[in-house]
């Protein structure tokens, strides 16, 4: 059976993929990242999630998302790291530049028609209550305890069922979305890429993809890997898309459309 291409891009933006986290569907990220490639990678934080150490979450499949980069990375990919705050810990190599590599907290992106981008995870500019680093803990702590409890009751699946979204995972995705406090994150972020002199702000942490000229600037959120299966993508021209992953994956089928769901002109 003859393998599609990947499709190609100037540059991908995947943010919050929480490798490590129990709700990470790494099936899904591998799927898309075979799928697609890109000049430039733009990791924008919550990579890896390094809040639960003793208990992460890891499988033969979260190795191959990392050797895959390592490989695009050696094929002349560049790869920019932006750290979130669930891989705060990254912060501490942040400025860190090697040939193909970048560990930052922030960074402006030029596309190919010139416009800048402010690209950062996004956590920054939460509520102060929000940024109380016990409270977040907290919080992902609940999220880890009901995706586990979702992941034993999904064993009780019959086989052959067809896996549909959860009612644990409708209530945390309602959760992250809520969390987001709708626009006035948006407008913080957009203030953040105007005092930089950027034409827009790309950024994850949110967990709600977007992407639209709403607040005078470009405001495109990643989305996530637990619940939107979203990236950013900008082509030759310097257009943005959303692209959502293709369904789950079968256990032979390597490669999967990507179905663009807005773009911006």
């Amino acid at each position: 059976m003859m393998i599609a291409p990947p499709h190609r891009h100037r540059s991908l933006f995947l943010s919050d993929l929480h490798l490590g986290a129990r709700g990470c569907r790494a099936e899904r990220i591998l799927a898309f990242l075979q799928a697609h490639e890109a000049s430039d990678i733009y990791l924008v934080g919550d990579i890896l999630d390094l809040w639960h150490p003793p208990l992460p979450h890891w499988t033969p499949t979260h190795d191959a998302i990392l050797a895959l980069l390592w490989q695009r990375m050696r094929q002349g990919t560049r790869l920019h790291y932006l750290t979130g705050n669930h891989d705060a810990a990254m912060r501490k190599g942040r400025g860190t530049r090697g040939r193909r590599v970048a560990i930052l907290t922030e960074t402006v992106h030029v596309a190919a028609d010139g416009r800048r981008y402010l690209v950062l995870h996004g956590d920054i500019c939460d509520r102060r209550l929000l940024r109380w680093h016990g409270l977040t803990r907290i919080g992902s702590r609940l999220d880890w305890l009901l995706r586990n409890l979702d992941a034993r009751l999904q064993q009780l699946r019959p086989p052959l069922r067809p896996r549909r979204r959860s009612l644990i995972e409708a209530l945390l995705a309602g959760v992250d979305a809520a969390l987001g406090l709708g626009s006035a994150s948006e407008i913080r972020l957009i203030e953040r890429a105007r005092r930089a002199g950027c034409d827009g702000v790309i950024c994850g942490h949110f967990h709600k993809p977007a992407l639209h000229d709403r607040h005078g600037l470009t405001y495109a959120n990643c989305g996530d890997w637990l619940d939107s299966f979203t990236a950013l993508a900008e082509d030759a021209h310097g257009r943005l898309s959303l692209l959502q992953a293709a369904a789950a994956p079968a256990p032979a089928a390597k490669f999967g459309p990507h179905l663009p769901l807005e773009a911006r002109a």
